[in-house]
């Protein structure tokens, strides 16, 4: 009992020591103000254009319909959300030629220059002065790159330090955010945006593999843009401070590896595959993520019974994660809202049983569902917008984000609010209209009869 005890002690003290480092280490990189991007009414999908682009996939068959049915009635997603010109056209629809070079970087460029025209215009910071940027889409990587064309759009200075990531799927917002902040660690006075988005027009995919077909059912057009610095001058200014952010990447376990990738089906088609072991990888990481996160975040009392509880639970699982992946703590005690990753209904049900949230906790990130669906690393920003456009957040509040990416990944970050927040967002003209008294299905209404065929 003595020796347990004196382990309590030591692994409390590590712990609060090492609590109080990141925090100090993590306290200046601030976000001066952020934009999402809505795309034009002429690219909304509304259930006939949906039935539309079904009957215009020439290789499904009766049973391939009544699958894309399930998975839309399923997805949380209501008939508002968007998709690029191409697909609503039909001719990203052919097997041949999805989009073309040109289209692919003009639905990129238009995302883009969008959300960073309006962020540049709302802070009253330069392109120029711009000392970071950070540029993030998993799909689509041309040469030159997506940065080079945005510092060559907005004539950024020469010594401007340039990434430009792919291949790291909706988590990829929150890595792009740990590079600026790691850079700013090792430079004073700097200025950094984070630009996230996907390319939907040449990834669409037109073949009849299921686990390829969910993800035309779930992806989204939406794009954000994101202006940090860690000047201690502009702090004043700022929305929100970084407290903590932690990355776990399960890419060593060959199952977690293979469960979201791109690749071809038998036909030589290119999609994207969603596996059914998914949830196991995704509940494995977040376990593994939030246990790291867990003593960043809690305060004292609740550290301690995390401490005792982590000890029992190694002792009975013999070091393995619960069944349920949760981790087996409240951190409702540490953290005031959470920006949950908006990648479909079963996702957002399935992080806030882990985290022991209610229905009012996840209403950002079902209602960011509803109307802008799976918009990938953009997508937490979306849910953050709306916690904003609801005057959800006050000084001091403390908000966690946790999303999730191929690979496969969870990070997490916590940010806390500094500065006075406005509604003039994305949902500004919409969030009265949230949430809805009654929620209803229009697929169900318009596409309910294929079930009977």
């Amino acid at each position: 009992m003595e020796l347990f005890l004196l382990t309590l002690a030591l692994l409390f003290s590590s712990l609060l020591i090492k609590k109080i480092y990141e925090q100090r280490r993590n306290q200046n990189c601030y976000i001066l103000d952020y934009t999402c991007f809505r795309p034009s009414d002429d690219c909304e999908l509304n259930t006939d254009i949906c039935g539309d682009i079904v009957k215009g996939h020439k290789n499904l068959g009766i049973d391939d319909f009544k699958f894309l049915l399930k998975i839309i009635l399923s997805s949380g997603i209501g008939e508002r959300s968007y998709i690029p010109r191409n697909i609503i056209s039909g001719k990203g629809l052919e097997e041949e030629h999805s989009s073309s070079l040109p289209e692919a970087i003009s639905e990129m460029e238009e995302y883009f220059y969008s959300t960073l025209d309006e962020l540049f215009s709302r802070s009253g910071i330069s392109p120029p002065q711009i000392d970071v940027l950070v540029v993030n889409v998993s799909m689509f990587s041309p040469s030159p790159s997506l940065s080079a064309r945005i510092v060559n759009r907005y004539k950024m200075r020469e010594d401007i330090k340039v990434y430009n990531l792919s291949g790291m799927g909706c988590g990829a917002s929150l890595i792009s955010v740990d590079i600026v902040q790691n850079i700013f660690k090792r430079h004073k006075k700097m200025l950094g945006v984070v630009v996230a988005s996907e390319s939907m027009g040449p990834n669409w995919y037109a073949g009849n593999e299921k686990t390829m077909l969910v993800s035309n059912c779930l992806f989204r057009s939406g794009s954000c843009s994101i202006l940090l610095t860690n000047n201690p001058e502009l702090k004043h200014r700022a929305k929100f401070r970084l407290k903590c952010m932690v990355r776990t990447h399960l890419g060593s376990n060959d199952e977690a590896y293979q469960c979201a990738m791109q690749r071809e089906d038998d036909m030589g088609r290119v999609g994207f595959h969603i596996g059914k072991n998914l949830p196991k990888a995704a509940s494995l990481a977040m376990y593994e993520n939030l246990k790291a996160l867990a003593p960043k975040v809690l305060p004292i009392k609740e550290l301690v019974r995390y401490l005792v509880s982590t000890l029992v639970q190694k002792n009975d699982n013999k070091g393995a994660p619960s069944a349920s992946g949760s981790v087996q703590v409240n951190f409702k005690a540490g953290i005031d809202h959470f920006c949950v990753h908006p990648g479909g209904a079963a996702v957002v049900t399935g992080v806030g049983k882990s985290l022991g949230l209610s229905e009012h906790d996840l209403e950002p990130a079902r209602m960011t569902l509803h109307r802008f669906g799976n918009t990938s690393a953009s997508g937490l920003w979306y849910v953050l917008g709306y916690m904003e456009a609801k005057r959800r957040l006050r000084k001091r509040d403390r908000v966690m984000m946790i999303g999730f990416g191929s690979g496969f990944m969870c990070d997490s970050c916590v940010w806390e609010v500094v500065g006075d927040l406005h509604d003039r967002n994305v949902w500004k003209d919409c969030i009265d209209e949230y949430p809805p008294q009654t929620l209803v299905n229009p697929y169900l209404e318009k596409f309910g009869y294929i079930n009977e065929l």
